[in-house]
């Protein structure tokens, strides 16, 4: 009874309070901003803050009703705008068949993207088991039965054998105490690791051919030791590791440079040496660089021309590798035993790239664990 008291004068009922009792609603001067219909009144009463609570309007007779919402308006200018806008009009970035600008240099920058690789990479590819194949596949095997063939696919794989746990080793070596550690002449240490990238190979093998040849600096040394370097496959395998060498290093130090110390210090901490420390913590955070840059030092190896024919001197069932093996061949116009070579060395590069692929999968599968 009392609340329905308090809402007598709200409604425009008679209240049975009188004008002086403490019940009445006293009228609070502010400006009401509960009803959106302007109003002349500085006072703002209940009744209004019940109808613009309950969404409701009170009738003379005091039956309220729903008040309906207005419906939104639009302007004839926002009209036009949103009918130019569904029929495909000009878009934000322009172009009058609905279609953004930027998309079609997109579709033109990967067509030509896509016809450059096309011309250069893939087309000598795939020429190169066309003209393997030509004759059959008779005739291909016979070639790979050749035993100069088969010399220098055995030169390549020892020359990979010796070269590529060797850089791997040294590389990781090196890759840790570059991170960890500061001395003077870091940064030209740092330097000449890239050193391989931007001297020529035919460089390498003419200086390394200079360095230990008969009237090299260790001329003398050699052979008091009865070493042969130049022409053999000792000066083969220095070559290829000089060129190999900054695969592995420049793969590992982002990594190491990015680890967090935490685990190895804890692990100092708990008594581990230097050598538990690398094999239980740091070797686990690196090993899908190390097997990455171990992937491309291998596919380097293999592939290794300049330097080797220079220093190799390319002699047939002795220093040849398969590449220097292609080249021999073409130029005694065998051409099939050339390309059945060529074959071979693509083979070897897909299976590379095939397990390069691997390893970015697994690489990312765990990161995202």
């Amino acid at each position: 009874m009392a609340s329905t008291t308090l809402l007598q004068p709200a409604l425009g009922l008679p209240s049975r309070v009188g004008p002086r009792s403490p019940l009445s609603l006293p009228k609070i001067p502010r400006v009401c901003t509960h009803t959106s219909a302007p109003s002349t009144s500085k006072y703002c009463d209940s009744s209004s803050v019940i109808e613009s609570t309950l969404g409701r309007q009170t009738s003379v007779a005091g039956r309220p009703w729903l008040a309906p919402r207005p419906a939104p308006q639009q302007s004839r200018g926002d009209l036009l705008v949103s009918k130019s806008g569904a029929a495909g009009g000009m878009g934000a970035h322009g172009g009058g068949l609905g279609e953004p600008v930027d998309n079609w240099i997109k579709k033109l920058l990967v067509g030509v993207a896509a016809a450059y690789i096309g011309l250069v990479v893939l087309v000598p590819f795939l020429n190169v088991f066309v003209q393997a194949f030509a004759k059959g596949i008779i005739p291909f095997l016979e070639h790979c039965a050749d035993p100069d063939f088969l010399h220098a696919l055995k030169m390549t794989l020892m020359l990979a054998f010796v070269t590529v746990p060797l850089n791997t080793v040294f590389g990781t070596v090196a890759a840790i105490n570059l991170t960890r550690n500061e001395f003077p002449g870091k940064v030209f240490l740092m330097s000449l690791l890239d050193l391989p990238f931007s001297i020529s190979p035919v460089v390498t093998g003419l200086m390394l051919t200079l360095l230990y040849g008969r009237t090299g600096w260790f001329a003398a040394l050699l052979r008091e030791t009865g070493i042969n370097v130049v022409f053999a496959f000792t000066g083969m395998a220095l070559a290829t590791m000089f060129v190999t060498l900054p695969f592995v290093v420049r793969e590992l130090i982002p990594i190491l440079e990015n680890m967090d110390l935490s685990q190895e210090e804890a692990a100092r901490t708990l008594g581990a040496n230097d050598w538990q420390v690398f094999w239980n913590v740091t070797l686990p955070n690196i090993r899908w660089g190390l097997l990455y840059g171990v992937i491309l030092c291998n596919a380097r190896a293999m592939g290794e021309f300049g330097a080797v024919s220079v220093i190799s001197g390319n002699i047939i069932g002795r220093t040849q590798t398969l590449t220097l093996f292609v080249e021999s061949a073409y130029k005694e116009y065998n051409t099939e035993a050339a390309f059945a070579a060529a074959v071979l060395l693509s083979a070897l590069a897909l299976g590379t790239l095939w397990i390069k692929d691997k390893v970015e999968e697994a690489a990312a599968a765990e990161s995202r664990k």
